[in-house]
């Protein structure tokens, strides 16, 4: 793990830590005024700490209950006084606490049993901005996306990712999460804000171009499978063979994945 160096973006600074080139095993902490968004990985504290120190934060939001997303939560109530808050799905399911794979736990380290607080019934930034926080569950049942209209910003959670995806994990609904891009290009942004990717200037753009790759996939798996082809030769000739990623994970996050979340949309 490592500081891969920092974001700045019309007010929005941001952190990139965690493994090199790889933007599924980094992750970047937003901070825009004196509110940051989720808290990071645990295994990324000896990062985001020094982070946060350079400025008074006041709030935390937090998209999804996820470790990339949580791993930091007590860490920074106890250590700059601050307590989180998020969904109240996300509240109960960091209340309760959850298990994670071994390997998410190399990658991130676990995310502490802990009570945050749900969102206030208006979230606004230090200037006044309003922050809207917009329920998508297709990733998960509690993630929120935040949209700033002031300021045509969408920090997406895990939504985005790329505007081509391969991989899906088994717990992800895949025709929920075409309904939330969706829902999301109905909002006026034009930046969008993502954890792993960065900052993606025609944001809009982006997300559309990966609703077009979504419903095509699913068009191209749903048409080969009718013709008689297993998910796996299906997955093959559309994505190519699963990566070693696929077997350490038990295919709880493959190729395969996504293809059988192809099979179950309705077009």
């Amino acid at each position: 793990m490592a500081d891969f160096g920092r974001i700045q973006f019309e007010g929005v600074e941001g952190i990139r830590t965690g493994w090199k080139d790889h933007i599924t095993s980094s992750f970047v902490n937003y901070r825009i005024d004196d509110t940051l968004i989720d808290c990071g990985p645990l295994r990324q504290w000896q990062y985001v700490k020094p982070f946060m120190a350079e400025k008074s934060i006041r709030q935390v939001l937090i998209t999804h209950f996820h470790e990339d997303h949580t791993g930091n939560v007590r860490h920074i109530r106890d250590e700059f006084d601050v307590l989180a808050s998020g969904h109240e799905n996300t509240c109960r399911q960091l209340k309760k606490g959850f298990s994670i794979s071994v390997l998410e736990k190399v990658f991130w380290g676990s995310t502490p049993k802990i009570t945050i607080q749900p969102f206030p019934e208006q979230i606004v930034l230090n200037d006044g901005s309003e922050v809207v926080p917009v329920h998508v569950p297709g990733h998960c049942h509690d993630m929120q996306c935040f949209f700033v209209p002031d300021k045509g910003y969408m920090f997406t959670g895990d939504l985005y990712i790329a505007s081509a995806i391969k991989f899906l994990h088994e717990k992800e609904n895949l025709g929920q999460q075409i309904d939330d891009i969706k829902n999301i290009l109905n909002y006026d942004f034009q930046t969008m804000f993502c954890p792993h990717r960065g900052v993606v200037e025609d944001g809009k753009q982006a997300l559309n171009r990966k609703l077009e790759y979504l419903l095509e996939l699913c068009g191209n798996a749903q048409h080969l499978s009718g013709k008689g082809m297993s998910v796996k030769e299906v997955t093959n000739q559309l994505l190519g063979p699963d990566s070693l990623a696929a077997y350490l994970t038990r295919f709880n996050f493959s190729k395969r994945g996504l293809i059988k979340g192809c099979l179950d949309v309705q077009l």
